[in-house]
């Protein structure tokens, strides 16, 4: 089933909407359905398409990311903070300590190593803008502005793993290949082979190195690259894995988007690809990114999409 958030609610396109009137910032496919921030104040779990509200958050910072755990999940927040969720009706006004499956994540978060160097290009506080966990169960986080850092299982404190200047967007971990990792970010599209213990920076084939968001499955990766942070000519590129090659994707979308494809907005699901972009349209396609469709429009600003 595929998922969009938008400004104005969460759509099930084969189903029809979720919420209305209340935007939808980030979604995470789990085993047992979705995830979403619902505002910036819920994180809402949706089994079979049916909403049910597991969690409202106790804290005084905005919820901007949302990433699916065994047991439950994993916000990231304004201000580059962490809040665990319980996978069953509850709220986060428990002590973390009893939600043992993220306990020490969120704990050693706000002691992790370079956090004095977190910045925003703005002069606001950083966010823990994009989550990820790859096959073996290590978490990363990516913080703006404040690099890539992971958590690995059985760790005491989390380690950061890249340049904070590189100005990363999005991390992504592949969903079966542990240790394969991969972020957007304004140098270009970073891969790691080992766990993020190291990246290359890959801008061949890119029109522009400011990458803004990353999805992959199997061997096929997608990237988002645009001129910089307000978007010209953006566009996206998809890669397969195994011969690392960038391809620009233009069959069925328009010559450049008129803002940049952001964060959480594309997915890849086997063979299936999926773009939202601002203006609210959904592409999809179902030969690896080949061609496009246009699977739905009329939304509002489309903010992220998942298929689940």
């Amino acid at each position: 089933m595929l998922f969009v958030g938008t400004d104005a609610g969460l759509v099930a396109v084969d189903d029809g909407p979720i919420f209305e009137g209340r935007r939808v910032d980030s979604l995470a496919p789990a085993a047992d359905g979705i995830w979403a921030v619902v505002d910036g104040t819920d994180v809402v779990r949706i089994p079979s398409g049916d909403a049910a509200a597991v969690a409202t958050r106790a804290a005084s910072a905005e919820i901007a990311s949302v990433v699916a755990l065994a047991g439950g999940a994993l916000a990231g927040t304004e201000g580059a903070h962490l809040l665990g969720v319980p996978g069953d009706a509850g709220m986060y006004t428990a002590p973390l300590e009893e939600h043992e499956h993220v306990a020490p994540v969120c704990d050693t978060f706000d002691a992790a190593p370079g956090r004095a160097d977190w910045f925003t290009p703005w002069g606001g506080p950083p966010a823990t803008r994009s989550l990820a966990v790859d096959a073996d169960g290590t978490v990363y986080a990516n913080v703006h502005v404040g690099g890539v850092l992971a958590y690995r299982p059985g760790a005491s404190d989390w380690e950061q793993t890249m340049d904070v200047e590189a100005d990363a967007h999005e991390v992504a971990a592949h969903p079966r290949r542990a240790g394969v990792v991969a972020a957007a970010t304004a140098r270009g599209l970073a891969l790691s082979p080992d766990g993020a213990r190291s990246w290359t920076f890959r801008t061949d084939g890119l029109h522009a190195t400011y990458c803004r968001a990353v999805a992959f499955d199997g061997d096929l990766l997608v990237v988002s690259a645009s001129d910089g942070p307000r978007g010209g000519r953006s566009a996206v590129y998809r890669m397969d894995l195994a011969a690392g090659d960038l391809e620009r994707v233009t069959a069925g979308l328009p010559a450049w988007f008129t803002a940049n494809v952001d964060t959480g907005c594309l997915a890849v699901d086997g063979d299936v690809v999926v773009i939202g972009d601002a203006s609210g349209t959904v592409y999809r396609s179902e030969d690896r990114g080949e061609h496009f469709d246009v699977e739905a429009s009329g939304f509002g600003a489309v903010r992220a999409v998942a298929v689940a």
